[in-house]
């Protein structure tokens, strides 16, 4: 434990922010999963926010951020390869006559 006076307002003071930090990246992991799970843009939406403000708060590093940004981006958009492969035409071969 601190003996000196401003050694025990520091201690006071990291566990102040231990808690809010702990809150903040609780709060933005669980939003993470609730978005991978329901896949809904709202959710996704509310999951880049927290993962925003964890970012300006030095929670996480920028370039972690932008990875979770994109793959949470990804579950959002809707799916376009089941549509491009439908929309394939086959190509029609000649039939050959056959001799009777």
């Amino acid at each position: 434990m601190p003996v000196i006076k401003s050694a025990k307002k520091k201690l006071k003071q990291d566990k102040k922010r231990e808690k809010t930090n702990n809150l903040l990246r609780s709060s933005f992991k669980n939003a993470i999963k609730e978005a991978e799970k329901s896949k809904s843009a709202d959710k996704v939406q509310k999951a880049v926010k927290l993962v925003d403000k964890a970012v300006t708060k030095r929670l996480i590093h920028k370039n972690k951020a932008a990875r979770i940004k994109s793959r949470l981006s990804r579950l959002a958009k809707p799916v376009k390869k089941a549509a491009k492969t439908a929309k394939k035409t086959v190509k029609k071969t000649k039939s050959s006559k056959s001799k009777k």
